[in-house]
């Protein structure tokens, strides 16, 4: 970024004639639609021209249906409806109205993506809910000058899967006004030490993915200069990026199991619900005056209602259960095997006669909070005292079940499981039968998913089965067939520990022959 000169109108005329040329509006395509934004309300990077040019190039190889914009009034719901991915390429200032923005939220919360290209992270820096999804702000910048980036393969995130363990490019470099959020996933730092200029003094984020508020989100920083947008490992980098934001590319889930705690939760979000009166919240530094009627939110979890604790030195994750609240995996996963042991603790909240309550939440879409001020739209293995294993369909999803014995519950069906009946929509498939171990035990939970089916297991045994799952976000249904990962606190302490994952092409040979015998018994 350079002081802004006398040529800024010249170049914004060139622009939206350059805009009209290439498209009048959204070409529908069999891949993706995408929507490009180059408004600037501050300074205006004269490559915007040039990423124009490339991007539409680049769109007819990937087959995009492409439209480039100056327009704010073009972010509404009608044609965000019909929008996949929203680039921002070197936007600038406060660009968006409130209805706008309005528009913009809704469109993340419904599972849209978003790409910000360089200076997208100096726009809107008044909007404290965009600030969170760039996940940081612009400060300044040395001159422009060749660096070097260390590349995380950890994600196997597919915009730098093309790179190897270094990346050299010439570019303009940012500081950032704050180090990145840590909810953000890292791809790309710079080597402070192969440049010269302002430095962060700490380490210094470039590129970075994440699922924010249902939608997907990346950023890079990499984008200043016209010479940029020739180069093919950057334009592998911004492809990758919007076909991972559209969802035609994922993070590819490990082959081989892979331990989702470590002693800092690197892995997972917390989103902690409202309080209740009971629930003594004095004595608690720099929480300040707050609504009572509002969750303590995103990362805010002064209660410690999730934390760490040792076991023969491995760590294991206690959950106090007094706030309802969920620690969500920071990645979404799909065609997995997830596996973990459960025990209860000794205390619980709220009626002393009540059953202990908790559960793992998958394929949880749309925003945080959404479901009981607490929870993400998902699907729910139960895990409560005499229903381990239970479907529970939390939100804006649906599902299909084998059930007997259907009945309603406040309009909700319900019915027990059983491999032989009818396939019915359900908001909840009752286990087959009791395994749950007695309060203090360590229970082995597993939760199964291929495609938009899931199988709910207990303790080596199929108890629940759904098929056909569905999100229910956009006015159109959805097949849905990934997620994040989700953990409740919900009035009962409790223990996890052995949390895995793995990715896998069909469902346990043992699993298959345990709902093949429950279909073979006979009726009583």
């Amino acid at each position: 970024m350079t002081k802004k000169s006398n040529g800024v109108r010249l170049t914004k005329l060139a622009i939206c004639f350059y805009a009209l040329l290439v498209s009048n509006s959204i070409c529908c395509q069999e891949d993706l639609n995408v929507l490009v934004f180059t408004k600037t309300n501050g300074f205006r990077h004269t490559s915007i021209p040039k990423g124009i040019e490339k991007m539409d190039d680049w769109s007819k190889g990937e087959h995009w249906g492409i439209e480039f914009s100056e327009d704010s009034t073009r972010i509404n719901d009608k044609v965000l409806n019909q929008i996949d991915v929203l680039v921002f390429l070197n936007t600038s200032g406060n660009i968006l109205g409130n209805p706008e923005k309005e528009a913009l939220v809704r469109y993340i919360n419904k599972g849209g993506g978003f790409v910000g290209i360089h200076l997208a992270s100096g726009t809107e820096t008044d909007w404290s809910w965009f600030h969170q999804m760039i996940g940081t702000e612009f400060k300044d910048h040395p001159k422009v000058q060749s660096a070097r980036m260390f590349v995380n393969h950890t994600f196997r995130h597919p915009s730098v899967a093309h790179l190897g363990d270094t990346f050299e490019i010439v570019d303009e470099w940012y500081n950032f006004e704050e180090s990145v959020l840590p909810h953000v996933n890292v791809v790309l730092t710079l080597d402070e030490s192969s440049y010269t200029g302002k430095k962060m003094d700490e380490e210094h984020p470039i590129a970075w993915y994440h699922y924010y508020e249902g939608g997907r989100v990346f950023y890079t920083g990499l984008g200043h200069t016209d010479e940029i947008y020739d180069n093919e490992d950057y334009k592998k980098h911004v492809i990758a990026a919007i076909q991972w934001a559209g969802k035609k590319m994922d993070v590819p889930t490990p082959k081989k199991w892979e331990d989702l705690l470590d002693q800092g939760l690197k892995k997972w979000d917390t989103y902690i619900g409202i309080p209740k009166p009971t629930v003594d919240m004095s004595g608690i530094p720099n929480i300040g005056t707050r609504d009572e009627n509002k969750p303590l939110g995103f990362n805010n979890d002064p209660k410690r209602v999730y934390s760490i604790v040792k076991e023969k030195g491995k760590p294991m994750l206690f959950i106090t259960g007094e706030i309802h609240a969920g620690i969500s995996t920071k990645q979404e996963y799909g065609n997995y095997h997830f596996k973990a042991k459960f025990k209860w603790a000794g205390k619980k909240w709220g009626s002393p006669d009540g059953n202990r309550d908790s559960g793992i939440l998958y394929h949880c879409v749309g925003p945080q909070g959404t479901y009981a001020n607490a929870w993400m739209s998902s699907l729910q293995s139960q895990i409560q005292e005499t229903h381990f294993g239970d479907f529970i369909a939390m939100g804006d999803v649906t599902a299909q079940a084998h059930v007997d014995s259907i009945h309603q519950v406040k309009g909700e069906i319900r019915g027990t499981y059983d491999p032989r009946a009818k396939l019915v929509d359900v908001g909840r498939a009752l286990k087959t039968e009791d395994r749950e171990k007695p309060v203090g035990k360590w229970n082995t939970l597993e939760v199964v998913c291929l495609g938009t089916s899931s199988i709910h297991v207990i303790n080596g045994k199929v108890v629940s089965a759904v098929e056909n799952a569905k999100s229910t976000l956009k006015e159109t249904p959805q097949p849905l067939s990934s997620g994040r990962i989700l953990l409740q606190s919900e009035g009962a302490e409790a223990y996890y520990k052995d949390i895995g994952i793995k990715a896998i092409t069909e469902i346990p040979k043992k699993y298959k022959k345990q709902i093949a015998r429950l279909k073979a018994r006979q009726k009583k």
